[in-house]
């Protein structure tokens, strides 16, 4: 569908967080991405006014502003400081009644429920692998190996590691026990699908467009614990997995794959709630695609597998934030009447 926005009639709020207690690089490289999309947006015609968020006072800081005349570029993933804050961030622009890009608060609190996500995609008849939840205390009651034990309530891959990969009764007690007592929380198990995984942007409100899908090349990982994207093969770039581990994109797929996968991410991406875009992960094993994870307001740094999906699909880096300004700007009260 053509968005039948000028770039130059949607102001920009970029709204992004920023924490004084980050390490020096850290905040480095946060102002330079963000400074990347604005040249981005701005080259493409839209005027943008950078907010850093340094603290949970975002009420405050859009005081002076009116939700009439911008759109909320919403690239903040939580307060500083707070955890687990990125749905309080959507439900403050909600309450301001400012119009903003991504999901809703809803959407971003459920997605962090792991438990709930799966029930929702076996309500739904989405593949998925076998699960179970173990609460803080408990002890698991599992069979099925090899096995992946995550955090039941994070995001990103935090506490995913080779170790997470679990062979036999002995491992998986131990990461379950591990998960317990760093994060606090309920430990999720998972049949571990030792198949070929792929990270899958889409975006669009009604009509979903699925961009090329990235997979992921595990071909230089021989032990089957290094064939997953752990926290560190996605963020710490001198770490050994995220240099080994690259992208495919577009990932070699027959033509029915290919459309089998985009109806079963697009199936997810509608059942989560999904707004603007969301990137799903998945993993391929005997021609049925597995729903690993779905992301709303996934990463759209210029280098993760979104903007390179979007790259090859033709679009500028401005031009694909554009386009997902002009897709919420059909929900603002005075845009998108135009």
């Amino acid at each position: 569908m053509e968005l039948a926005f000028k770039n130059n009639e949607l102001p920009v709020l970029m709204v992004y967080d920023m924490d004084s207690a980050w390490a020096s690089h850290e905040i480095a490289e946060t102002v330079g991405e963000t400074c990347r999309l604005i040249a981005g947006l701005r080259r493409v015609g839209h005027s943008v006014i950078p907010l850093p968020v340094t603290d949970a006072n975002l009420a405050g800081q859009l005081e002076r502003f009116d939700p009439a005349k911008y759109i909320v570029f919403n690239w903040c993933e939580g307060f500083p400081g707070v955890d687990h804050s990125d749905d309080a961030v959507a439900h403050t622009l909600e309450s301001l009644q400012f119009t903003y890009t991504g999901a809703s608060g809803e959407v971003l609190a459920l997605s962090r429920d792991k438990r709930k996500v799966k029930e929702l995609l076996c309500a739904q008849n989405l593949p998925t692998p076998a699960w179970q939840i173990v609460p803080v205390k408990k002890t698991p009651d599992w069979s099925v190996f090899p096995a992946i034990v995550k955090p039941a309530d994070e995001h990103c891959s935090l506490g995913v590691t080779s170790k997470s990969v679990v062979l036999n009764q002995t491992e998986l007690k131990e990461q379950v026990e591990a998960v317990h007592q760093r994060f606090h929380q309920s430990a999720l198990i998972e049949e571990f699908i030792d198949g070929r995984e792929f990270h899958v942007t889409l975006w669009g409100n009604g009509a979903i467009e699925m961009l090329p899908p990235a997979e992921m090349d595990f071909s230089d990982c021989k032990e089957i614990q290094e064939r997953l994207c752990s926290y560190d093969s996605k963020f710490i770039p001198s770490s050994e997995s995220y240099q080994r581990i690259q992208s495919l994109i577009p990932a070699p797929l027959a033509e029915a794959e290919k459309q089998e996968l985009e109806r079963i991410c697009a199936a997810g991406y509608r059942a989560l709630g999904c707004r603007d875009y969301a990137r799903l992960d998945l993993r391929l094993r005997d021609g049925i695609f597995y729903v690993l994870d779905i992301n709303p307001n996934s990463d759209i740094s210029k280098d993760a597998s979104f903007g390179c999906a979007a790259k090859v699909a033709g679009y500028s880096y401005g031009a694909m934030g554009s386009r997902i300004v002009q897709l919420a700007a059909h929900r603002h009260p005075v845009f998108g009447l135009s």
